[in-house]
């Protein structure tokens, strides 16, 4: 097989026309050659950090979809489902992946539970991480999020990161903020990338102390702007990200608009892609072709070198993609899922108080940071309820492991003039998460996902709507098509209630991710994520 086009060699900065010959998923000659093709060949691109869970599709299904934009590989941290299944459900992700060509790269999960303030499904210790080092599949020790166990030294972290070191596979980070002395420890630590960088001045001090920044722009969590300007200067030692993409975005494209953004802004073309291209398969030691004589022939297509609108995706020499035509095939799979618990009553949402002040979550739009704020309270016969008028809302988060007693907090900016939303996606630990305006929808929300065992809906006191996630209660067993319309009309919904937020979703399901600071809700209760502690929804 010959393709033709105008070759880009990323690395010696130079672009030619010529023609790329493969054979027996190999490229055994790129050479020059005239021709009157006007497409540009390039090494596809990496997603260098992602939860392919958070797309809602299984890896095979995420795959259909991620090579029509010319992503031939990812690094996938199965953090997600290893939380509600343990190592069966990392070995889940592992063999859904073979089964397609994309080249998906898994890691051990390191953080499960995150932490010990929440319920998670499963746990995975020091010595089942030692286990999975010993895999080939498990190519690095993904993002140690419990960053002050890094830095106080906690044996049982510190055995994860030796055994990873021990097998000679990377350690990657998660420091939301993590500055100055502390940040020298976790890097001491022998962590060298980090995807939470929010700020300019976090990403450059990390950069300069040897870190790789790895610019992420997901479906809440969108640092590109924050970001891009220090790529110019630093483009050998950053990579692009989605992390956590919800179905509809996913369907719009990948790393190839980062590309179109950062090009857009007079970035060099070159330092560009080669944090998009080259850099995750160096550092990570990926087996994924860099177009070169010899490398397995994984490359795109593009009609140019702006807009990077994918043609064609080549995966081991195999057209994987083709004009907005994917070739990927579906793949039967076995169900898993781990929800055990009984509905719930109206009455289990309700929090008795006198006080006068309340301490309240902030959401920001494009942020899992969130801010600590206090609120008046507003009481109906002696139980705090949602404060519409001044968009202070009830939140709750519900053990989907165990019955207990659900959690409650306020939170604002979710905007909702009616109704409730909730879901089983709910990082780390994926217990259900709602938030609405009564506790009796609420409720309602609450008792829909548990029939269904896991999804997200959403639901006033005449309509409700859900998309089923049966696959651990974190995925589809549909098609990307499917659930990407579904979702999105569902995402629409929650619009229509009220909310403002760009993704109502995708924020809802961070707001119980207790590693990311300022304040949180797991199952548990209220958590300061600055000191590491509960603290209390009433201000006394």
């Amino acid at each position: 097989m010959i393709v033709q086009g105008n070759i880009v060699d990323i690395l010696n900065k130079h672009i030619y026309k010529g023609e790329v010959e493969v054979t027996g998923g190999k490229i055994i000659a790129i050479r020059k050659a005239e021709h009157s093709v006007e497409d540009f060949i390039l090494p596809g691109f990496v997603d260098a950090h992602i939860h392919i869970e958070s797309s809602m599709l299984v890896p095979s299904e995420f795959a259909k979809i991620a090579v029509l934009h010319g992503t031939v590989a990812t690094v996938s941290d199965p953090h997600e489902i290893a939380n509600v299944l343990g190592v069966k459900g990392v070995d889940f992700m592992i063999e859904n992946g073979k089964k397609v060509p994309l080249k998906f790269n898994f890691g051990a999960p390191s953080c499960v539970p995150a932490t010990s303030f929440e319920s998670a499904g499963a746990i995975i210790d020091a010595d089942d991480i030692k286990n999975m080092m010993q895999n080939p599949d498990i190519k690095y020790l993904a993002e140690m999020m419990n960053y002050p166990g890094v830095i106080y030294n906690d044996d049982e972290v510190l055995k994860k990161i030796a055994w990873a070191k021990h097998y000679n596979k990377p350690v990657d980070g998660h420091a939301p903020g993590l500055r100055g002395e502390d940040l020298d420890t976790y890097i001491s630590a022998g962590i060298y990338t980090d995807h939470e960088c929010f700020t300019y001045e976090e990403g450059l001090e990390k950069l300069q102390k040897g870190m790789k920044v790895i610019i992420r722009e997901g479906s809440a969590a969108k640092n590109f702007e924050a970001l891009i300007n220090l790529l110019p200067e630093y483009y050998e030692h950053m990579m692009f990200c989605s992390d956590d993409k919800h179905p509809d975005d996913l369907l719009l494209g990948g790393i190839n608009q980062l590309c179109e953004r950062a090009v857009a802004k007079g970035i060099d073309v070159f330092k560009v892609l080669q944090a998009a291209c080259i850099n995750p398969v160096k550092h990570y030691n990926l087996e994924v072709g860099l177009l070169q004589e010899g490398n397995a022939a994984d490359f795109i297509v593009v009609k140019d070198l702006q807009k990077f609108e994918v043609s064609q995706t080549y995966i081991n020499g195999e057209l994987v993609a083709d004009n907005g035509q994917s070739f990927v095939k579906h793949v039967d799979f076995e169900v898993f899922n781990n929800f055990n618990i009984k509905k719930k009553n109206v009455s289990d949402f309700e929090f008795h108080s006198a006080s006068e002040k309340i301490r309240v979550i902030e959401a920001l739009d494009g942020e899992l940071v969130t801010n600590e704020i206090e609120a008046d309270s507003l009481l109906k016969d002696g139980n705090l309820v949602s404060d519409i008028k001044n968009d202070v809302l009830k939140i709750t988060v519900v053990n989907r492991y165990q019955n207990t007693s659900p959690s409650i907090a306020f939170i604002k900016n979710f905007g909702l003039k009616e109704g409730a939303i909730a879901s089983s996606v709910g990082h780390d630990s994926h217990n259900i998460i709602a938030v609405g305006v009564s506790d009796e929808l609420i409720c309602k929300a609450v008792n829909l996902l548990i029939e269904n065992k896991g999804g997200i809906c959403a639901v006033t006191s005449s309509k409700e709507k859900v998309v089923p996630l049966p696959v651990a209660g974190i995925m589809s067993d549909k098609s990307a098509e499917e659930i990407g319309k579904a979702y999105a009309e569902l995402d629409k919904m929650a619009k229509d209630l009220g909310s403002k937020l760009r993704a109502p979703y995708m924020t809802l399901s961070f707001m119980a991710l207790l590693v990311i600071p300022s304040l949180k809700l797991s199952d548990k209760g209220l958590f300061d994520g600055n000191t590491f502690k509960f603290t209390s929804l009433e201000v006394k």
